[in-house]
């Protein structure tokens, strides 16, 4: 099989250490802040000269955690529930030929430093800290927005789903400005689409935290951070 190598150009730094809890889809939590950071032979601020000026951008990357050697031509989105199997081509599942991810991002601003050069402040990103950025590109609103679009069984976009309860002594442990990022989060549902059981205690890492909830219903507690 022909192959083409590839950079490893940058690597963003998320409050996500693991796959749990990141939302399904880019720019679904704008609050979500997130860091790109260019590799050693990458730092040149000549590489993002004009960037500022767009509003969004593209973040080409590997699903680092997600590489097989073999693939599969269908997959079950969590959309369906995981019950219902479709084209690998019609999704967005990271189990692909080439495990390669595509992001829309806000560029909140640029930061350009003496140990790190450039650095990308970004929100919206639905990455795992850590993860290879292979390319970034401007999003040109006449040519990537398509309002007439149709999304296939995707259709519907994802909205909050979920009532979050989280006691204020718990939130305190959180800093201010991850609180609301972690509250959207929650609200989108992290769970499993075939996972519902009340009584089942679930858990991610965000923000250097541990984050403990359970969902009965429409209503989400968060019983523990730590």
């Amino acid at each position: 099989m022909e192959t083409v190598p590839m950079k490893i150009i940058a690597r963003i730094h998320s409050d996500f250490p693991s796959k749990f809890g990141i939302p399904r889809q880019s720019g679904l939590v704008e609050a979500l802040k997130a860091r790109v950071v260019f590799e050693p032979d990458f730092r040149s601020p000549e590489a993002v000269r004009g960037l500022e000026g767009f509003s969004h951008i593209w973040l080409i990357w590997q699903f680092s955690q997600a590489v097989r050697e073999d693939w599969s031509p269908t997959v079950r989105p969590p959309r369906l529930g995981g019950n219902q199997r479709v084209g690998v081509f019609a999704s967005r599942s990271p189990f692909r030929p080439n495990p390669i991810g595509l992001s829309s991002v806000r560029l909140d601003h640029i930061a350009y430093t003496d140990a790190l050069g450039p650095v990308l402040h970004v929100r919206g990103a639905d990455l795992v800290d850590g993860t290879p950025i292979l390319d970034i590109k401007p999003y040109l609103p006449y040519g990537d927005c398509h309002p007439e679009a149709t999304g296939g069984f995707a259709s519907e976009p994802a909205r909050p789903t979920l009532e979050v309860e989280i006691p204020p002594a718990l939130l305190d442990q959180l800093p201010p400005d991850r609180r609301e990022a972690l509250r959207d989060v929650l609200a989108l549902d992290p769970r499993p689409r075939y996972q519902q059981d009340p009584d089942r205690v679930y858990g991610f890492l965000f923000a250097g935290q541990e984050v403990r909830f359970t969902v009965d219903g429409d209503r989400l507690q968060v019983v523990d951070i730590k």
